[in-house]
């Protein structure tokens, strides 16, 4: 009897060693932030600290800080569906991106996404945060047919009370709160498991205008549409992190959480206060106060961690969507979003794509370890799969590399033999590869995207910030260069050959 009650002892304490040593794991894609919004980053080229983020820079610190880490893209869209697939945008049927949340979603059905590479794992997994690239909802009194929005009109003949597919549950999500346009667009409503989460008790679906923002000092980003009756932008930030800190108090097992912060984008509207800490009007501009906001919420992740005692256990990964926003008030105070790069968010130029990007792992991953090989935020789809000890097939994800040997210490090769990237509205290819920097203008008229010219020409390696009297594109000592580059970038995007070695 006694025997067997050791036995039963010993396979429990074996299972319970094994849960702790299967990390949990948090992966930040914050929305807008530039790499010199955060301090740790902004101290390597200036002094002149404007805003601190203590809690960011305690994590890039406490494990592997990355110098070189891009965006997919230099706008949100695209880059949230190559992050959730581990494939550049050019791969879906909306290559520059999908920006409706009533529009189709570019992730297939069958796709892998970071949910079901987690959930295939045995992770509890949760989505929080802004979704971004497009869901379905059914047309209003019909549940047999999905509305597919004309987002040049006002859209009424929609159903927001539900999202009806290609959501978190779809893609490998347990749990989710969910704004599917963030704090920016239509629907200005919040979903938890994809049902509409009324604001208040008496919160009922209504129009969402100007004239009713205005009454709440707020001004709208984008388009007037339907929503929650309390909308408040200010308020969706501390709602976001205090349901999150909820999902991890909730967790007796591994866990996965994908946490797509609302700050900082459009429009900037902090809390009075979080985490007992006063938080609008304590900074420059109301956008350096969601910079700050957004350093709180991680505080309030990581002290949440740590007083359950899993802290230790747990890998965070933090980057951004696309470079820094470059805002007057802002930058007349003397903070630069993008640090020490040329342009900003929507630009093919580095500050609209150079993005923070760090690891912490306690005990695993060295503290105060750096890494200056090129990666991109794609490559955290493999990764995961890499720490879970995944096999991915590579004719499905084509273009996501495992950061893990870099992570541990075990190597500081190139991933990618060359980086394809893109910009914003102004529809720019990129290609950077052993430092050279080729732009490639599509021509917007043409929707085939086959007629393309290079524009710009940069060597990084002497002229990172990319001074526009060093712009190569023209210099008959580097026509080779560009043919090259060029050549390269064509014969990639058009075979869909991989991208990743």
């Amino acid at each position: 009897m006694i025997k067997s009650i050791l036995i039963i002892v010993s396979l429990i304490c074996t299972v319970n060693i094994y849960a702790q040593q299967k990390p949990n794991v948090i992966v930040v894609l914050a929305d807008d932030i530039g790499i010199g919004d955060i301090s740790h980053y902004r101290k390597m080229h200036s002094n002149n600290i404007i805003l601190k983020t203590p809690t960011l820079d305690k994590l890039a610190k406490s494990g592997m800080l990355f110098t070189n880490a891009h965006s997919p893209a230099a706008l949100c869209a695209p880059t949230r569906y190559a992050v959730m697939t581990g494939n550049n945008s050019y791969r879906s049927y909306a290559p520059w991106g999908v920006w409706g949340a009533y529009q189709q979603s570019p992730v297939k059905t069958d796709q892998l996404t970071l949910g079901k590479v987690m959930k295939n794992a045995g992770y509890s997994t949760g989505f929080f945060g802004k979704w971004g690239f497009g869901m379905d909802f059914y047309r209003k009194g019909d549940t047999t047919k999905i509305y597919r929005g004309d987002r040049s009109k006002l859209e009424l003949d929609v159903d927001i009370k539900q999202i009806a597919g290609r959501g978190p549950i779809e893609n490998g999500f347990d749990y989710s709160i969910t704004y599917p346009s963030g704090i920016q667009d239509v629907p200005y409503a919040v979903y938890e498991n994809q049902k509409w989460m009324p604001l208040t008790d008496d919160s009922k679906i209504d129009l969402i205008t100007q004239d009713k923002m205005d009454r709440i000092g707020v001004t709208l980003d984008k388009d007037e549409g339907l929503g929650d009756s309390a909308w408040n932008p200010h308020h969706m930030g501390p709602l976001l992190v205090n349901k999150a800190i909820d999902f991890i108090q909730r967790q007796d097992s591994p866990f996965f959480m994908y946490y797509c912060s609302l700050a900082v984008h459009l429009p900037h509207t902090p809390s009075d206060k979080l985490n007992n800490k006063r938080v609008a009007g304590t900074t420059p501009s109301s956008h350096l106060d969601m910079v700050k906001e957004l350093d709180i919420q991680m505080e309030m992740l990581v002290q949440t961690l740590k007083d359950r005692g899993i802290y230790d256990n747990t890998i965070i990964i933090f980057t951004s969507d696309n470079g820094g926003l470059q805002r007057k008030e802002t930058s007349r105070s003397g903070h630069e979003s993008n640090d020490i790069y040329r342009g900003g968010k929507n630009q093919p130029y580095e500050g609209g794509h150079r993005v923070p990007f760090f690891a912490s792992w306690p005990g695993t991953i060295k503290a105060n370890s750096t890494s200056d090989v090129p990666i991109i935020g794609i490559d955290i789809l493999s990764t995961l799969a890499d720490i879970t000890n995944q096999d991915l097939d590579a004719d499905v994800v084509k273009d996501s590399a495992s950061l893990l040997p870099i992570l541990l210490g075990e190597s500081d090769e190139n991933v990618h033999p060359f980086l394809m990237l893109q910009a914003g509205t102004g529809k720019e290819g990129i290609i950077i590869k052993d430092g050279w920097k080729l732009i490639i203008d599509f021509d917007k008229k043409d929707k085939t995207g086959m007629t393309r010219t290079p524009s710009a020409l940069f060597n990084l390696e002497d002229n990172v910030e990319e001074r526009e009297s060093e712009n190569l594109i023209s210099d008959p000592k580097y026509k080779e260069k560009v043919a090259t580059l060029f050549k390269l970038y064509n014969e990639t995007r058009d075979s869909g050959a991989k991208t990743k070695l």
